[in-house]
């Protein structure tokens, strides 16, 4: 039987989807408003006249981004700093709160390492002794710098540790009746169906890894190996090294905020790309990572 809706219950409808609309507006716009900035010339973005749609349209701020070679291997930097991250990650993710998603009849030592995962999440060994130990690994100027300081994320393991919790105890012990040892009951069982909280994991450490610049300032001193967040955000013009009248006249049709909206759309956009991706499983998958029943 279908319920019939009341006038009070579609208005309450319209009203929400209304505000939703609105949210969407507000975060949209912004972007938007970066986008038409990073394409309008220097004097509408200087007047501050541009709006959604870019005034004067050009691509001088993404040619004078492009034309250094530094700027594509930093992006394939990046690139492969998030297919290295990603891997050892969710490897050591995995193989971290699996065990400790354990009761102490099954792992004895589940609330020894419980404690210390704990105390890591609180307290952190800080910058200046992450950067002695390092530094005394001889990682400097390397991309494992980059990976190794934040190999395992506290957080990320307690989400996929109460994630492997909420999954029936039935389900195990059915695999292990018929045979299963716990690797298989650990890949064939609790990944399956654990895959959304992974899946919001996997994101979260995609997006930490891209968007880290500040790791690159500490631990690499060579220009040359920066990711590509690290490279924009150093990147300037020295306008008295240029001689060139035609590189003056491109120059001159750059600003600083024309570059820095072109810096961060450029920064932006693989999350844009990915994101639509995963976005299925993010919501469910935090939501089962942080219950525990």
């Amino acid at each position: 039987m279908v319920e019939k809706r009341t006038l009070s219950g579609i208005i309450a409808d319209i009203i929400i989807w209304i505000i939703l609309l609105l949210l969407t507006i507000s975060c949209l716009l912004p972007l938007l408003n970066m986008v038409a900035i990073s394409f309008s010339d220097n004097a509408s973005a200087t007047a501050n006249i541009v709006g959604i749609i870019p005034k004067n349209f050009n691509v001088s701020s993404y040619a004078k981004i492009m034309e250094e070679s530094q700027f594509w291997r930093s992006f394939m930097i990046s690139v492969i700093r998030v297919v290295l991250g990603l891997a050892i990650n969710i490897t050591l993710l995995v193989l971290t709160a699996y065990p400790l998603s354990k009761s102490p009849k099954v792992f004895y030592a589940q609330k020894f390492y419980m404690r210390v995962v704990l105390f890591a999440m609180l307290f952190s060994g800080g910058l200046i002794p992450t950067f002695m130990v390092v530094n005394g690994l001889n990682l400097t100027n390397t991309i494992w710098a980059l990976i190794l300081p934040g190999a395992v994320p506290i957080g990320n393991v307690i989400l996929l540790m109460n994630a492997f919790r909420g999954v029936p105890k039935s389900l195990e012990e059915a695999a292990m009746m018929d045979g299963a040892y716990q690797w298989t009951v650990l890949f064939k069982v609790f990944l399956p169906v654990v895959k959304p909280t992974l899946a919001a994991v996997t994101l979260f450490t995609i997006v930490g890894h891209w968007n880290d610049y500040f790791s690159a300032l500490v631990y690499i001193t060579k220009t040359s190996n920066y990711p590509l967040q690290t490279y924009i955000q150093q990147l300037n013009v020295d306008v008295t090294k240029i001689t060139d009248p035609e590189k003056l006249k491109e120059l001159a049709e750059v600003s600083t905020r024309t570059l820095d909206s072109a810096k961060i759309v450029i920064s932006t956009l693989p999350l844009l790309l990915i994101y639509p991706f995963m976005q299925k499983y993010f919501v469910s998958g935090i939501v089962v990572g942080s219950v525990k029943e």
